[in-house]
């Protein structure tokens, strides 16, 4: 049966390991096609310009173009960032670290997934390094429920319930009872 399991495990792994391999080609195959569609748009642009402005010229002006675009690109990368995403910027820095990594993979969770599964594959054979992640996973999944709860409490308490209301009316009827026994027990 262990051997079957561990089988079963086997198999998994490969077909994550060759969906993985053929996600990487994939990704090399679309970058040279966007690489070579980018140069055959250079080139039909200096073949459509040339009979205007000569060889030469048409090559410089697309040159140009292509270092204008470029230049836009990086000046964009490189800027300040906006009033807003300074906003969200200084808020995630006032927040606890584990509220900051459920952040981080909110707005990236084909990457946390990725590097959690490589993660996994390259430590597999370590039992410390395992048991760590589990405790930290079974702490999180806790605090995760604790603010689940936390939430939910402050809706129920501003509800009156019956419940409430009930030990009200028994605690009316309690010293009645109350008189009778003392009574009983005086007598």
């Amino acid at each position: 049966m262990l051997d079957s399991a561990q089988a079963k495990l086997q198999g998994a792994v490969r077909k994550a390991i060759a969906a993985l391999t053929a996600f990487v080609l994939s990704m090399v195959l679309l970058t040279a096609l966007l690489i070579t569609g980018f140069y055959l748009l250079i080139q039909a642009a200096i073949l459509a310009l040339s009979p205007f402005i000569g060889e030469a010229g048409a090559m410089a002006t697309v040159g140009v173009l292509c270092m204008f675009l470029l230049g836009v690109f990086f000046w964009r990368m490189t800027s300040t960032p906006s009033a807003s995403a300074k906003k969200e910027g200084t808020d995630s820095r006032g927040e606890s670290s584990v509220e900051a990594l459920r952040g981080l993979i909110r707005n990236n969770p084909l990457e946390a997934a990725l590097t959690a599964f490589v993660v996994g594959v390259a430590q597999q054979g370590d039992p410390r390094l395992r048991s760590l992640l589990m405790k930290g996973g079974m702490e999180l999944m806790k605090e995760a429920e604790a603010d689940a709860h936390s939430q939910s409490e402050p809706k129920s308490q501003s509800e009156p319930t019956q419940p409430e209301s009930e030990p009200e009316d028994t605690a009316a009827a309690a010293p009645g009872t109350a008189d009778q026994e003392s009574g009983s027990t005086l007598r």
